[in-house]
């Protein structure tokens, strides 16, 4: 008798991907080329190296995609290791992207990860173009909101304002706090973006200043009071920076003598990261639950085995377990998924008027802009090297430095002031020159 032929590494990604089904995507063609393509081809960019994102990173490579990248800015601490599992307490201090790709490398053979150990906007834009999908592992509403603006300004439209496919940029939004979760699908131009439902996230909680310095009553205060006040007190002109760890050991200290002298408890470490850095809790199994979910939905925008999720799934593990899906609805005036915001410009305008005319337009706000046309610097802020090299385009006419086309997109990347709290901001500008060839009369009548 012949013996058995050994299982197959990807027998359950098999029955998905071989054969066919009812509810499959419309350009779903079932096989063993489509299962080597999505090996080979498909390279997905994973955000956050958390709790979440260490449980992507896993489910991921276990799911086929053989091409992944993660990007994170933080380093180990010890209260990650109870649900970050790639962690070992040896790895303490180490940054997160780097020993997450090497782990999940080590349990996953065939897999090619590779690390990058920064703040996700000190890539440039184009460096997330380069990927089929980005999977967010995040626990920050301004890093979504960034993330999102980046995939949104890919996306182009014709001539009747109809999104073009090509120039799509899927994602899949995974977020937990405590037993609970949500997983979304966002395609933009088709469903609505992480701004079109902005409104979906909670207002953050604040306290009245009066209270932080004259009676504060529990350790959140004695930490805000050290953050808010006493750091500006210190160190005037300095700002803070929450992931300096000299700066939060500082507030952290001066919480302790805040708390002693209103004999307060309850004052640590963690406790101060969590209150400056409005850090969420998280549950080992919560993240392993969205994590899942978010990876099917990868996979299903990746290889089309099956209709995507339309498109917010949220769980609640509080009471047994629930999960619900909703529908949203896409924004069409959004300002970020949208076409773009109209800006009429005459031909004469220079890039420095142009760059301080986005300071004063009521749907841009932006300050300290850096002007990228086509993938091409016009103007870049920093580093300093770039902005010697881009220094000379300030005083020409930008109608030239856009090959006087007579409308185009550009992209702004900046600084937007919300809610009284600075944060980095990527804008699609939509410019039209008047008077010139080309232009319509539709295309003068404003809006976004």
């Amino acid at each position: 008798m012949a013996d058995a032929a050994p299982p197959s590494k990807s027998r359950d990604l098999d029955k998905l991907l071989l054969r066919p089904g009812n509810l499959v995507g419309p350009t779903f063609d079932p096989g063993v080329q489509l299962r080597d393509d999505l090996q080979e081809y498909a390279r997905v960019l994973v955000v956050g190296a958390g709790g979440l994102g260490c449980e992507l990173l896993k489910d991921l490579a276990l799911s086929g995609f053989k091409n992944l990248e993660v990007i994170d800015m933080d380093r180990i601490e010890v209260t990650n290791l109870n649900r970050q599992f790639l962690f070992r307490l040896e790895d303490v201090g180490k940054p997160k992207a780097e020993v997450a790709a090497k782990r999940v490398m080590e349990r996953v053979s065939g897999v090619n990860i590779v690390p990058h150990f920064c703040r996700i906007e000190d890539k440039d834009v184009e460096f997330y173009n380069d990927f089929s999908i980005i999977a967010l592992g995040l626990d920050s509403i301004e890093a979504r909101s960034y993330i999102n603006a980046v995939a949104c300004s890919f996306l182009e439209y014709d001539s009747d304002d109809n999104p073009r496919e090509e120039t799509m940029k899927p994602m899949v939004d995974g977020g937990t706090e405590g037993f609970k979760g949500h997983a979304r699908v966002i395609v933009p131009g088709v469903t609505p973006c992480f701004e079109c439902t902005i409104w979906l996230f909670p207002p953050q909680v604040k306290f009245p200043l009066c209270t932080l310095a004259e009676t504060p009553r529990n350790a959140a205060h004695c930490i805000e009071y050290a953050h808010l006040i006493k750091w500006d007190e210190v160190h005037s002109g300095q700002s803070f920076d929450p992931d300096n760890p000299d700066h939060m050991k500082w507030v952290y200290d001066e919480a302790v003598k805040r708390a002693q002298l209103f004999g307060i408890p309850g004052v640590t470490y963690s406790l101060t990261q969590g209150v400056v850095k409005n850090i969420i809790p998280a549950i080992a199994s919560t993240n392993a639950i969205i994590s899942a979910a978010c990876t099917l939905e990868t996979l299903k925008i990746a290889s089309g085995c099956s209709k995507t999720l339309s498109n917010y799934l949220t769980y609640n593990g509080v009471e047994g377990l629930h999960t619900k899906v909703t529908e949203f609805v896409k924004d069409k005036d959004c300002l970020v998924c949208g076409p773009g915001v109209l800006i009429e410009l005459d031909t004469t305008v220079t890039l420095k008027k142009f760059i301080d005319m986005l300071e004063e337009d009521p749907k841009v706000l932006m300050t300290k802009a850096s002007i990228t046309y086509h993938g091409k610097n016009l103007y870049m802020q920093a580093p300093p090297v770039l902005e010697e090299m881009t220094r000379s385009n300030l005083e020409l006419p930008l109608y030239d430095l856009m090959d006087k086309t007579p409308k185009d997109v550009l992209h702004a990347t900046g600084t937007i002031n919300k809610d009284d709290k600075k944060s980095s901001c990527l804008r699609k500008l939509r410019v039209v020159f008047k008077g010139m060839d080309g232009v319509t009369d539709m295309d003068m009548a404003g809006g976004a």
